[in-house]
């Protein structure tokens, strides 16, 4: 195609958005709009091709039966023209049914029944279809009905209206067999053809914003249990009897984003967060939360291991390089201080319209307190940590500290894995 033709085609195209757009409005929901844009569409076909009847009665001098397709053409005509005005999509809906389904076999009997009218009738299909269309399957019954209930009726009284000829020529009745056939047949195909193609980009459009929420959803909660929301509504908690907790903390963010303006302070954030996210889902376990600078990831759930002190742990000696990594990029003080414990927690899912996938528990309390009462720049963990670590990883003895809410307790600084430190020493 040259760019002549593609510019026609463009330009035909947008001319059929504009028509199909007569009458929606902005609230109307995608399928609405199509099938405004359907009833629009099958009017305008059928008011185009209708001039072929209305010509060709008048030529031959057959004037009731040319006044019935050209009484279609101006209504329909004052009736886009109501439409695109008042947005009364009823109204204009069910005057197009009603003028589709009787005005064809009005014009049928206005010429002597089926044969002499090349059998016009068919126009009143158009009815049902377009019912299916712009309506619904259930409320098409109905018109249906009538379209079969007038179909009987004409074939009844079709000896009745078989009198002397109207004057049309043979040919001209076989030629308006043919067009009543690949009318009907072209308008059917037309309106269902634009209907099915307009479905399929709205689908398209629905999967594309499917797979947003999708991987919106899996940026908030867990894949395993994103699937389970996504099956039943029923409440989702579980209590996992072991479990590795880990809160990070930027130590002095809060004097340094007073300093910094908003939008660095932000993209500062996210430059840390978005490492220690993959570095969290590299050794497998399942970031929490983040809540000012403080970022929380557990180990061993959703899906229970046995070694999720040592995943943590494995973590938590690679944050404190991150952040000097980003530290290095920014040229800011960045320093981080780490609190692990491990034990039983209780992991759930609360909030509706925004969902949390959460912990609560000791573990979660004190993993917290490590870190509130940690060293900058160190990995402060439990004994019961230190119980689950001490085979394969370096832990100097803190000491007894008074820990809030908790009273004293003996902890130990994660060093990192023994023969990392034998290697280093």
């Amino acid at each position: 195609m040259d760019a002549l033709g593609r510019a026609a085609w463009i330009e035909g195209a947008d001319r059929l958005r504009l028509l199909t757009g007569l009458g929606s409005l902005p609230s109307d929901s995608e399928e609405v709009r199509v099938r405004k844009a359907v009833l629009v569409l099958s009017t305008s076909l059928m008011v185009t091709l209708a001039f072929a009847w209305v010509g060709t009665y008048v030529v031959l001098g057959l004037w009731l039966p040319a006044a019935i397709p050209f009484s279609y053409q101006v209504c329909s005509a004052a009736g886009l023209y109501a439409f695109a005005r008042t947005h009364r999509y009823r109204l204009f809906r069910t005057s197009q049914l009603l003028m589709s389904l009787l005005l064809p076999f009005a014009l049928q009997w206005s010429l002597g029944g089926f044969a002499e009218s090349s059998g016009v009738a068919l126009w009143a299909l158009t009815c049902p279809v377009g019912a299916l269309l712009f309506v619904g399957a259930r409320q098409a019954v109905p018109w249906f009905v009538g379209f079969a209930a007038l179909m009987v009726l004409s074939g009844a009284i079709d000896p009745a209206l078989s009198g002397p000829s109207v004057g049309i020529p043979e040919g001209v009745v076989i030629s308006f067999f043919v067009l009543n056939l690949l009318g009907v047949s072209l308008t059917a195909y037309v309106l269902l053809q634009y209907f099915v193609r307009a479905r399929e980009r709205a689908l398209a459009e629905l999967e594309v914003e499917r797979a947003k929420s999708e991987r919106l959803l899996l940026n908030v909660l867990p894949a395993s249990i994103a699937v389970r929301l996504k099956e039943s509504d029923q409440v989702i908690a579980e209590r996992f009897g072991a479990a590795t907790v880990l809160f990070a903390d930027i130590v002095g963010f809060t004097p340094l984003a007073q300093r910094l303006p908003p939008d660095a302070t932000v993209v500062l954030l996210d430059r840390v967060f978005a490492g220690w996210d993959l570095l969290a889902a590299r050794h497998g376990v399942e970031k929490i939360k983040t809540i000012g600078d403080a970022y929380m990831v557990a180990g061993g759930l959703p899906a229970p291991r046995e070694d999720h002190a040592e995943a943590i742990a494995d973590l938590a000696l690679e944050m404190g390089g991150e952040a000097e990594r980003c530290a290095g990029e920014t040229g800011l003080p960045l320093a981080v201080r780490i609190g692990i414990d491990s034990g039983p927690v209780v992991a759930g899912v609360i909030g509706r319209a925004k969902f949390t996938y959460d912990l609560w528990g000791d573990t979660v309390n004190t993993a917290n307190r490590m870190e509130s009462h940690g060293l900058p720049g160190a990995i402060q963990v439990t004994e019961r940590t230190y119980l689950k670590l001490r085979a394969g990883y370096e832990l100097r003895c803190r000491g007894t500290i008074e820990v809030k809410g908790k009273g004293p307790m003996t902890t130990y600084l994660l060093l990192g894995r023994r023969q990392q430190v034998t290697q280093a020493g």
